[in-house]
């Protein structure tokens, strides 16, 4: 190896190299590192939602009492002089006495109506109790369940009592009389109000709250006591739902200031205004504004409902500001009743905010019942005293000058600063306080389109925001504003929209009620939109029609079909997810949208993009076909020619690389299996009978785990799910023991029928059914016999067994779904296996006979004899050759005990029913599919129970609702990964400094030179034998994998870091192991010699191993005794994964689309044994079982792809290297030992190195230019460059002293000088340059 001792010490060189290297960390892609692949595929928990009113109510009957007797004043109070005399801003000194009474009446009942106009209003003026009674009973009797309002005001009688009674008069006025709140009660009945103005009303809310726990208790001993008076009478209301106003504490007079009004509680409460404004001008701070005199007041012009008058303005923030206050102050749920549920209850408790501040400023303190917390103190108050300056600083010279208003810059500040929380806040904070004030916002043109943006923003942070808004009330004003027409509110609307739906999905009724679809409608079908809108839109219509007959209605009708057939091709990936999703649950189980669909052949534009990059967006076309044809209406040919038609459109999916794809693809296939339920068990029958009838020769010898020739096991073991669900799979020595304890189960092999117990039997057929299925129900197909029927489907032309007829889409599906039961994805594998055993079950319990079985002796099923026909089947050669000395089934290894049998159609060879059939002894029984154990014969209309759950097929998986989440979840934040503070950022900037660090030190090393490679750093027994190993480019982990398990080492520390199942079935075994994104958030590939790849993350850490995705690479491999199995080769930089092996093409697969985008023919006929790849140059280059060493330009069509073939070596390629320099070259070895290197441009070798014959093994180092070869006579050359023999290993040098056992596996550390070496015994060792180099 030459060296440019220069270059070493020239730092300015080797820093831009490396420094250059640190940066393409940051470029290179990740893979399988989408959402899809990191979470769950499930919705959210839905939020229990309260913001809904359960019981809206309207206070419909008002009864005005007022005892004032105008001249005359009560004993117990001694007034000042002068004294506070207005009632209703009236004097009623200034007219005559009744005169003052009539007019005082008729204006407080003009101030509630500004509050509630619609109530029915009745004034009781001066009254007697009778009058009192009729005019509340009355009310009561008219409001029904309604709520009615009492108002009391008490100037001109004595103060309440303590024992509970108010004053009324006599009816010639010469008296006062008591009025008990208990009868009151009883009148009034519940819900009601009561609003108490006299001095200290406080006495009054005890005493009401007494009576009614008396009433209460009354009751409960009512309820025991039959014989109790009350126990006749009907049930009378509880009180708990009364509020009550009361002006102060029992203990305090009201308030008599002369500048006030007598009445200053009810002036807070129904003209807040006025009170607020006069009682400003009496603060000291007021004569800082010039000018004004509580004269001027009153003139102050405009409307308190027109919003655009200074008055109508004034009201308009103070209604903003004590709702603001109240939201803030009050617990949620109080705050809904108070504040939400009821118009006049609302507004009378935001002037009761008001009254709390007056009153308490003169030293009274009003009562609230529910108590409210104190609120006269709360910062909203200033600003509300800043907007009362700016609006009275303007009136002298409007109302002198005629100057123009200038509008309060309140709402602009308040919005400024919610903004200001929007920007500046934390994730975990109190709520924003201004919330309340955006929803008043909302009502004025000027401020709307900046409200519902920032509204936008906030409903952004996520469901708990959106739930928070809700509770305030925002949803009739987003409602209302559907109405509008102003485009530029569209993006926000829909913005808004997406979001409250996505959280609460229950507002589809709504929108519909108001025709709120339509505007979705209308922004859907303009193409001037953003596409991100119209995706908002689209998601919303998905809600709209999601299991909601009458929102599909209203779509079908809104022409939402065509809409969304125009945009299947859009550009943007989510709207074309949407799309599909919509179109999918508007035809859910309504023929009207399905028949429109097939109008515009929404089948065939669905078609393309089942063929899209985008995994999500295969999954909703599938989603979109699967209930287009799982529609259960009447049956007509065009609608079933249909159905065949996607049906098979779909099954080309059955190897999509995504398995949230193939796992929508089962459920989409279920719907076909249940509309034509009786096809399929008539297809499953015939599988059934075929399968029983066709033996699958097995290898003679049952391999052990321990014996390590490499036989291929018959499949009968299921797969284990020690991994499946994510539960603990550190325990595989557990599986490796059933596999074992399974393998005995094999009693009666030889000798007559064991005696079965019921505890016995239990495990054996527990073991035999799929292990870990999901509900752990018996499945009646268990996983080794739906394989062997898929391999047998495979192998025999069913076409002569089921005639012309049935050679169809049906048997062509339920081939899919045996396949797709086979699936390496546990929960794709797991959905078949509930589909096909749904059929098999209703197959086999239709074809049983009526009860003709004695219940004494249960009969045994003859096994299959394996027929002429087998065996002619067999040479035809659709399987591996096998020494076919046992004729055991494939199945036989888990007996099923001797068991009756259910006969499907005519079984061929079943012995007379109740016989026992002389011969069945020398055959070894197979397991029938539908044995049921000898459990007693159920009675003929009860199904066993195991199986119901999976008659009924209602399979779905969370793909909808999943994809839902992503509206609910934050969109404008930045992600984590991109925010340079962020923990994920930080881990990720130190992974890549540690892979800096490996590689100039691994450099240094490399470029010294390296003379030996022999010292022994790492030596371990591994679980099993080793098959592959893989080391990790950057950190000190090494992964073993046996047959069908893989060990993680730490080299360094010489421990064992993990050990799990990697989930193939029994007869195959792990041939090839890739770390993707190595120099990241490392996963771990493996591929098996039947094809399948699987991909493993969180391994080697405390964590529990999961597989992040799986999937078919080839389809049509073979697994064989002596193949090379299947070989990939990754390329980090595109996201290319390389697959082949015992096949004839080179298949390649983007990780990122997650779909096959090439296949290379190879133009030969043996397997390739070897891959390597350039993404630089766009190469390939494969090694194969004939010698030839075969170049591939995968930018050229697969007719001229192949651009060079050597054919220098005259045996087995064990490995070909493609250099990745620019001007690298090949490097092939044989099993001959001939090492030749190429110039890919050049037709001949430009070098040849002869090493050891017989090589099992080999590996070449890409940095150092090393290669190692392990052969047949157990030792180990290691060669440099040159064909120098650096290094000669023979024996372990540690104390055990041993000859190495035969080298199974070798491979190089990507950077660091380290061999690691795995060995027929078992032994896992790791060799290494001397010490003094590292």
């Amino acid at each position: 190896m030459k060296m440019d001792s220069d270059l070493l010490h020239s730092p300015a060189v080797g820093l831009t190299e490396e420094e250059e290297a640190d940066m393409n960390d940051w470029k290179l892609p990740l893979t399988f590192m989408k959402k899809r692949h990191l979470e769950k595929i499930e919705g959210s928990k839905a939020l229990a939602q309260s913001w809904r009113m359960k019981d809206r109510m309207k206070t419909v009957s008002v009864a005005l009492v007022l005892c004032l007797n105008v001249g005359v004043d009560p004993p117990d109070v001694v007034k000042t002089s002068p004294c506070a005399r207005l009632e209703c801003w009236i004097d009623p000194l200034s007219m005559s006495p009744q005169k003052a009474l009539e007019t005082i009446g008729a204006n407080l009942q003009k101030q509630y109506e500004n509050w509630q106009p619609r109530a029915r209003y009745k004034q009781s003026l001066d009254p007697t109790v009778d009058e009192v009674k009729k005019l509340c009973t009355s009310l009561r009797r008219n409001a029904k369940e309604e709520r009615v309002l009492f108002h009391y005001n008490g100037h001109g009688v004595p103060r309440p009592t303590v024992n509970g009674e108010i004053w009324v008069f006599n009816k010639n006025y010469t008296q006062y009389i008591p009025l008990s709140i208990y009868d009151l009660q009883t009148w009034m009945g519940s819900p009601s109000i009561f609003v108490y103005d006299c001095s200290n009303a406080g006495i009054i809310v005890k005493s009401f709250k007494q009576f009614a726990l008396q009433r209460e208790q009354e009751l409960e001993v009512a309820a025991i006591n039959p014989s109790h008076p009350l126990a006749q009478m009907p049930l009378p209301p509880s009180m708990k739902n009364c509020i009550q106003l009361a002006a102060c504490e029992a203990n305090e007079l009201l308030p008599m200031n002369p500048d006030l009004p007598a009445d200053l509680f009810t002036s807070c409460l129904t003209t807040p205004i006025k009170i607020a404004l006069r009682w400003f001008c009496m603060q000291k701070s007021a004569k800082l504004v010039p000018g004004v005199t509580l004269d001027l007041i009153e003139k102050i012009p405009g409307r308190l409902n027109d919003r655009r008058t200074p008055l109508g303005e004034l009201n308009w923030i103070f209604t903003a500001i004590t709702d603001t206050i109240a939201w803030n102050v009050l617990p949620r749920d109080l705050f809904q009743k108070l504040f939400r549920q009821d118009l006049l209850v609302a507004s009378l408790f935001r002037n009761f905010l008001l009254a709390e501040r007056i009153m308490r400023s003169y030293n009274c303190t009003p009562v609230s019942s529910p108590r409210l917390p104190p609120t006269y103190m709360h910062a909203m108050w200033q600003a509300w005293d800043l907007a009362v300056d700016i609006c009275l600083s303007q009136l002298p010279t409007i109302i002198e000058e005629g100057t123009a208003f200038r509008h309060s810059p309140f709402f602009a500040e308040q919005l400024t600063a919610f903004q200001v929380w929007l920007t500046m806040g934390v994730e975990n904070r109190n709520p924003p306080e201004q919330l309340p004030i955006v929803l008043q916002v909302l009502l004025s043109q000027v401020h709307r389109l900046r409200a519902l943006n920032l509204l936008g923003q906030f409903l952004d942070l996520g469901p708990w925001a959106v739930s928070l808004a809700l509770s305030v009330g925002i949803f009739p004003y987003v409602l209302k504003l559907l109405q509008s027409s102003a485009r530029e509110l569209r993006p926000q609307l829909v913005f808004i929209w997406a979001k409250i739906l996505a959280v609460d999905s229950s507002c589809q009724a709504d929108l519909v009620k108001d025709n709120g679809h339509k505007y979705f409608l209308s922004v859907l079908a303009d193409s001037y939109m953003p596409a991100e809108h119209r995706t908002m839109a689209v998601f919303i219509l998905a809600v709209i029609v999601n299991n909601y007959n009458t929102g599909q209605e209203a779509c079908l009708q809104g022409n939402l079909i065509a809409n969304c057939l125009e945009q299947l091709s859009d550009p943007h990936p989510l709207l074309r997810q949407w799309v599909a999703i919509c179109l999918g649950r508007i035809w859910q189980n309504f023929e009207p949208a399905r028949w429109c669909g097939v109008r515009d052949s929404a089948h065939e534009k669905l078609y393309t993009l089942l063929s899209d990059p985008i995994p999500e967006v295969r999954c909703a076309a599938v989603f979109a076909l699967g209930t287009f044809v799982g529609n259960s209406a009447e049956r007509t040919d065009h609608s079933t020619t249909i159905d065949h038609n996607v049906a098979m459109m779909l099954a080309q999916l059955i190897n999509d690389g995504s398995p949230v794809v193939r796992k929508e693809l089962v459920v989409a296939l279920s719907h076909l299996v249940v509309q034509y339920e009786s096809n399929f068990c008539t297809v499953a029958l015939q599988f059934i009978e075929e399968e029983k009838n066709y033996v699958v020769p097995s290898p003679a010898n049952a391999a052990e785990p321990g014996n390590m020739t490499p036989v291929r096991d018959s499949p009968a073991i299921p797969r284990l799910r020690s991994v499946n669900s994510y539960t603990n799979i550190r325990a595989v020595t557990t599986a490796r023991n059933l596999n074992k304890s399974l393998q005995n189960l094999n009693l009666n092999e030889e000798g007559g029928p064991a005696a079965f117990s019921p505890g016995n039997l239990s495990t054996s057929s527990s073991a035999s059914s799929t292990l870990g299925s999901p509900d752990n129900d018996e499945y009646i197909l268990s996983f080794e016999t739906i394989d062997k029927m898929r391999r047998v489907s495979s192998y025999s032309s069913l076409n002569s067994l089921i005639g012309v007829s049935f050679n169809s889409v049906y048997t062509q599906i339920w081939r899919v779904l045996l396949h797709l039961a086979a699936d390496p994805f546990p929960e794709v594998s797991d959905l078949a296996m509930k589909v096909l055993n749904s059929i098999a079950y209703k197959a086999t319990m239709n074809a049983r006979p009526q009860r003709i079985l004695d219940s004494g002796s249960l009969t045994q099923s003859a096994p299959a004899s394996p027929t002429s026909k087998g065996t002619h089947i067999h040479q035809a050669g659709g399987s591996p050759p096998m020494p076919s000395t046992s004729s055991s089934s494939l199945t036989n290894e888990v007996p099923k005990p001797p068991a009756r049998e259910q006969p499907a159609t005519r079984p061929p060879y079943t012995p007379t029913l109740g016989g026992q059939a002389p011969h069945s002894h020398q055959f070894p029984r197979t397991r029938k599919m539908f044995d049921k154990g000898p459990e007693q014969a159920a009675e003929d209309g009860e199904e066993p129970g195991g199986h119901r759950n999976y008659v009924s097929l209602a399979l779905q998986t969370g793909l909808c609702d999943w994809s839902a989440k992503y509206f609910a979840q934050p969109v404008m934040k930045i992600p984590e990964e991109h925010d340079l503070e962020s923990q994920v950022r930080m881990e990720r900037q130190w992974r890549f400094l540690r892979n800096a660090r490996v590689r100039r030190q691994s450099r240094v090393i490399t470029q010294r030179g390296i003379s030996r490679l022999d010292d022994q750093i790492f030596i371990n027994r591994n679980p099993g034998v080793p098959s592959v190993v893989k080391f990790h480019p950057f950190n000190t982990c090494i992964a073993v994998a046996d047959k069908d398990s893989i060990c993680f080492w730490d080299w360094e520390k010489s421990e064992r870091l993990d050990y799990f199942y990697n989930g193939n079935p029994r007869y195959t075994r792990i041939t090839a192991m890739e770390y993707l994104n190595g120099h990241d958030c490392s996963l771990l590939l493996t591929a098996t010699d039947d094809g399948a790849l699987r991909v493993w993350k969180n391994f080697a850490d405390q964590k529990n191993p999961e597989m992040v995705t799986a999937w078919q690479g080839l389809s049509d491999m073979l697994p064989t005794t002596r193949g090379a199995g299947m070989v990939v080769d990754w390329e980090q930089e595109t996201g290319l994964l390389m697959t082949s092996g015992d096949v004839r093409v080179i298949r390649i697969w983007d990780t990122d689309r997650e779909m096959k985008v090439q296949d290379i023919p190879t133009g030969a006929d043996s397997c390739v044994t070897s891959l390597s790849c350039d993404s630089q140059r766009s190469l390939i280059v494969a090694g194969l079982g004939d010698g030839s060493v075969r170049v591939f330009d995968r930018r050229m069509g697969p007719s001229e792809c192949r651009v060079m073939t050597y054919r220098e070596h005259g045996a087995w390629v064990v490995k070909a290297h493609l250099q990745k320099e620019t001007d690298g070259n090949i490097i092939s070895v044989s099993v001959n030992g001939d090492v030749r290197f190429f110039e890919p441009r050049t037709p001949d070798s430009i070098n040849v190195l002869q090493t050891v014959k017989g090589l099992t093994a080999l590996d070449i180092h890409p940095q150092a230019n090393l290669f190692a070869c392990g052969s047949m006579n157990q030792f180990i050359a290691v060669y440099n460059a040159n064909g120098d023999v650096i290094s000669n290993i023979k024996y372990y040098d540690g104390f055990m002293g041993q000859r190495i056992g035969a080298i199974s596996c070798l491979a190089f550390h990507p950077h660091w000088p380290h061999l690691a070496v795995g060995s027929n015994d078992y032994y896992m060792s790791i060799y290494s340059a001397e010490k003094r180099l590292r």
